[in-house]
């Protein structure tokens, strides 16, 4: 299968590299995306939007053959939901990593402080603690020196979509700051935040405890739970 991995906010193809070696080891194609205007911290970000990535990983659908698994962490979570809707018939599944899909009109997240066409990595104090879950301080340091300025668009821009079909690509939701089953709460609850994932045919929610970067907290137990799904019949 090829698995195709879409970094969140600030981060490159890079961020999965601990978690690639045991999805090729089980013998699938796995592409990590730098996606646009994520290819260094000089990089020109001005009119970068969300559709230009959801573009960008729709183009690397469009060059492999056959299904499709899409894999989003955070903001990646967006994108991969845009493709599902431009390509619902190439995605075999699409695997929300602390993410989910994103409702016409919702912006990914609009209150990020940006600095003209970036928006960089704030301090830690703006994130819940819920997310920093696992973050020792050498992850910290380690993500900070490695963090690349988000394009201001892809963080404000309104998601567009077209397809109703989109709604029929399987997905699975590993839920890591929250657990699967507040998850299934809010969704039966009919909480507006995740109303586009309740509209969904196939979907499953599986627990990865631990903050909102389990690439870099947890990364073997992130690729098992990628197989997992990408096995799912």
């Amino acid at each position: 299968m090829d698995i195709v991995l879409v970094p969140g906010f600030w981060l490159d193809a890079s961020s999965w590299d601990e978690v690639t070696p045991p999805l090729v080891a089980a013998g699938h194609r796995v592409h990590p995306l730098t996606l646009p205007g994520l290819e260094s911290a000089d990089a020109p970000r001005a009119g970068i939007g969300l559709q230009t990535h959801i573009d960008a990983v729709t183009a690397v659908v469009d060059g492999l053959e056959g299904p499709v698994v899409l894999v989003g962490h955070s903001g990646g979570g967006a994108i991969i939901y845009g493709v599902t809707d431009a390509r619902p018939d190439r995605i075999a599944r699409a695997v929300y990593v602390d993410s989910g899909p994103l409702g016409a009109g919702q912006s990914i997240n609009d209150e990020l402080p940006a600095d003209g066409d970036d928006v960089p990595l704030p301090a830690w104090g703006v994130f819940e603690d819920e997310d920093l879950v696992d973050l020792d301080e050498g992850l910290r340091a380690a993500f900070r020196a490695r963090a690349i300025p988000q394009p201001r668009g892809v963080a404000q821009d309104a998601m567009e979509l077209h397809n109703e079909q989109r709604l029929t690509v399987p997905s699975t939701v590993i839920a890591c700051e929250f657990t699967a089953a507040q998850l299934a709460e809010w969704v039966a609850a009919g909480a507006p935040f995740v109303a586009e994932l309740a509209r969904m045919r196939d979907s499953e929610y599986v627990d990865l405890p631990t903050g909102h970067w389990p690439q870099f907290t947890k990364p073997a137990e992130l690729a098992a739970a990628i197989l997992a799904a990408v096995d799912r019949p």
